[in-house]
C-alpha cells in the first residue's frame, strides 16, 4: 500500500513537472506567443527552476538547454524513484541506461504534448477558433500539419490532417519509442 502512495505521489507530482519543463522548452523552440493563459501558467510555474539554471547552462544553438537538461534530469530521478519503489534488479550499467530511458520517455512526452495540442485545437476548432490560447496551438502544431495538408485534401468543411498528425504520433511511439524503450530497459 505504501509503494501505491510512493507511485501516485511520483506520477503527480514528479512526472507533470518534467512535462511542464518540456512544454516550456517546445515552446520557446517553436517560438509560440507566451502571453495566454498557457504560456504564462508554464512560464510562472517552472521559473523558480529555470532561471537559477541559466546562470550556469547556458543556451546552445538557440534552444534552451537548461531547461531541456532539467527535464532530462527531472525525468532521470522520476525514473530512478520508479525503479526503486518497484525494486527492480539492476544488472547492467544503471546510469547509461537510466540516461537512455529518461531521454526516451521526454520523446514520448514530447509526442503526448504534439498529439493534445492538435486534439485541443481540432475541438476549439468546433467549438471557438478564436479562443485566446488558438495562437499557441496553432504555433505548436503547423510545423507538422502543413506538410500532411498537401498531401490529405480537406473534405467538405473537414481537415483530416489533424486526424492522419494523430495516427502518425500513435504510430510512432506503439512502434519505435516501445522499441526504444524495450533497449533502455534491457541496458539496465
Amino acid at each position: 500500500m505504501l509503494n501505491e502512495a510512493l507511485l501516485f505521489l511520483l506520477d503527480v507530482l514528479l512526472q507533470p513537472f518534467a512535462a511542464l519543463l518540456l512544454l516550456r522548452f517546445h515552446l520557446q523552440w517553436l517560438r509560440a506567443p507566451l502571453r495566454n493563459t498557457i504560456g504564462e501558467f508554464v512560464m510562472v510555474l517552472t521559473d523558480f527552476l529555470v532561471l537559477r539554471v541559466r546562470r550556469f547552462v547556458p543556451s546552445v544553438w538557440g534552444f534552451d538547454s537548461a531547461t531541456l537538461l532539467l527535464a532530462l534530469l527531472l525525468e532521470m530521478l522520476y525514473q530512478t524513484a520508479l525503479l526503486w519503489v518497484l525494486n527492480f534488479p539492476a544488472q547492467g550499467f544503471l546510469l547509461p541506461g537510466l540516461l537512455v530511458l529518461a531521454m526516451v520517455k521526454l520523446l514520448k512526452i514530447s509526442l503526448y504534448l504534439l498529439m493534445g495540442a492538435v486534439f485541443a485545437q481540432a475541438i476549439l476548432s468546433w467549438v471557438n477558433p478564436y479562443s485566446p490560447i488558438a495562437p499557441l496551438l496553432n504555433a505548436i502544431t503547423w510545423r507538422f500539419l502543413r506538410p500532411l495538408r498537401r498531401i490529405v485534401p480537406v473534405l467538405g468543411s473537414v481537415d483530416l490532417s489533424a486526424l492522419l498528425l494523430f495516427i502518425i504520433c500513435q504510430l510512432i511511439v506503439i512502434v519505435p519509442i516501445g522499441m526504444m524503450e524495450r533497449i533502455a530497459v534491457g541496458l539496465m
